[in-house]
């Protein structure tokens, strides 16, 4: 070769006691300027040991996040080459007195742009994505769930801190005190101008749900927002009853009398809500939003996040070890086949040749995994990562453990495991794992 190969994006995930500028421009200084990274801090890594070469979940204890320099800290680092794709990292930068709505269009008509350019189409094949843990990112993955196409797939953090560098000087703001960057978007299009004996690069979701519905079908009758906590009463389906949060809560115990462990509550609620970018024709989208349960009194159940309204329907969730892990199984098998169904396409090719060259093979992954899982949640090691590890032995892949999962994708890896939270098209999830699988297939021999 007459050159070295350039990387064509950089992700890297840290613990506590990393200084998030520093490390970005050190990676600046090794990369170069015009490849993409995206940098964040998170609450766990998943990956294998760079000195024992052994595979790890790790998550950070609680009693030294707050240590100037952790002993129980690391990074993780994915650095990529995907001929054939172009890449960019693509910021919502929110300006101080701009209205949010119109930053979040922005946003959404910034990666349509790229791609278009890129690749002559106005929907990626994928989207890594990191949001800011101040900001509610449901909005912003809303609109981005209505501009993309059903085989645009996203994944990532909804709730991290990070840093970010573009290839496009432009879309960087060292030095801009106007703009702070409420999200950021990996952004993976097709190359039309690709070079002739590159093969294809293709993205697969797939996604393990850790929470299981229970008690019945209710609808909000009385909604207020106190800050970012919506206090709400609601009746049953069918009945007049108006339940306050107490009662709500003591039903929700009594159906939960047999569980001895300790879990989380949530309510999934059944959005139903016209969506549109710019001048773009509102479109109706459906879409299940999961609040974390704060508590509740006579007089109100209080939950986590906005955007409720009243005659809203919703369900109650709770956090399931034996939901996660039977989820797990079923994406382990759907990879399975996935990797079987590439197996028999090339044992049915007409060439030897080809059988033997044209393979589609994976050659990387991300898992994104919620902070609630692990070892202490199942009982045993490595059980979000298993699914892959099962199927794609050597394969380089790298994770993380965060506080709000994002995972867009249509897929029939997806296994939910309870088929009620698969009747509804969730984009921000809890107590999930998110799989993202990229294969390569070589160019046809002629």
């Amino acid at each position: 070769m007459s050159e070295p190969i350039r990387p064509h994006f950089a992700i890297a995930s840290v613990g506590p006691g990393f200084d998030l500028k520093h490390v970005l421009r050190f990676m600046i200084e090794k990369l170069g300027t015009r490849t993409p990274i995206i940098l964040s801090s998170v609450s766990g890594i998943i990956g294998r040991d760079a000195l024992t070469h052994e595979f790890r979940e790790v998550k950070w204890t609680s009693d030294n996040i707050d240590d100037e320099v952790s002993t129980n800290t690391g990074i993780v680092l994915t650095v990529g080459f995907v001929p054939g794709l172009k890449v960019d990292a693509i910021p919502l930068l929110q300006q101080r007195k701009a209205p949010q709505g119109s930053m979040i269009d922005k946003f959404v008509m910034d990666i349509k742009s790229y791609t278009s350019s890129v690749s002559g189409c106005t929907s990626p094949l994928a989207i890594i994505m990191i949001g800011d843990a101040d900001v509610d990112q449901k909005p912003i993955i809303e609109k981005l769930d209505y501009a993309m196409a059903m085989e645009t797939i996203i994944v990532g953090d909804e709730r991290g801190q990070f840093v970010y560098r573009s290839a496009k000087e432009s879309k960087n703001i060292s030095g801009n005190l106007k703009c702070s960057p409420d999200a950021v978007a990996l952004v993976f299009a097709r190359d039309r101008d690709k070079a002739h004996g590159v093969g294809d690069i293709e993205f697969h979701f797939a996604l393990s749900n850790g929470v299981s519905a229970i008690g019945p079908r209710l609808k909000a009758s009385s909604v207020r927002v106190s800050e970012s906590v919506t206090c709400l009463t609601a009746r049953r389906e069918g009945q007049q009853e108006i339940l306050d949060g107490q009662q709500l809560l003591d039903d929700i115990n009594n159906e939960m009398e047999n569980h001895m462990e300790i879990v989380d509550l949530y309510i999934g609620v059944n959005r139903r809500r016209n969506c549109s970018v710019g001048s773009d024709r509102p479109k109706l989208m459906t879409s299940l939003a999961l609040h974390g349960v704060v508590g509740g009194d006579e007089m109100y159940l209080y939950v986590d996040g906005i955007g409720i309204r009243t005659g809203d329907y919703f369900q109650f969730y709770h956090s399931d070890p034996k939901t996660a892990l039977s989820s797990c199984r079923d994406v382990s098998s759907s990879l399975r086949n996935l990797k079987l169904g590439w197996d028999s396409k090339s044992c049915l090719s007409t060439s030897a040749v080809v059988n033997a060259i044209d393979k589609k093979e994976a050659f990387g992954g991300f898992i994104v995994s919620c902070v609630g899982r692990g070892e202490l949640f199942f009982g045993d090691p490595n059980v979000d990562s298993s699914p892959f590890l099962e199927n794609f032995p050597g394969v380089p892949v790298a994770g993380i453990f965060c506080g709000g999962e994002i995972g867009r994708g249509c897929t029939s890896l997806t296994a939910h495991g309870n088929k009620e939270v698969g009747s509804a098209h969730c984009l921000l999830h809890v107590y999930s794992t998110v799989y993202l699988v990229m294969s390569y297939t070589p160019p046809a021999e002629h």
